[in-house]
């Protein structure tokens, strides 16, 4: 049976256990606004992972069931911001257009 369809706020809880509140949930309305979690949920993702992992996991984010959880980081890394990626591509490289004398 297919699950119907639900709104990421529903699917996260009333309420998480994350240092920075919201910020998961503001993972799933990114992801939600742009579309990614629209549609049948016909694709299968499983695989076997270490019970602390999963339960460090659940516990950080608030987030009872393996689908949701799953679901969640994989939003995750689909909504990331590249931003640190570019900072540390920048490291040690001057814009030749800055004025360096004061």
């Amino acid at each position: 049976m297919k699950r119907a369809a639900q709104t990421a706020s529903s699917r996260m809880g009333k309420s998480t256990s994350i240092s920075c509140p919201g910020k998961l949930r503001e993972v799933m309305v990114i992801a939600e606004e742009q579309g990614l979690l629209r549609g049948e949920r016909d694709q299968v993702v499983r695989g076997r992972m270490p019970k602390a992992l999963v339960a460090q996991a659940k516990k950080r984010t608030g987030v009872v069931s393996d689908t949701d959880l799953i679901e969640l980081a994989l939003a995750n890394i689909a909504v990331a911001d590249d931003y640190a990626e570019w900072l540390l591509a920048r490291r040690g490289t001057i814009d030749h257009e800055a004025d360096l004398e004061f």
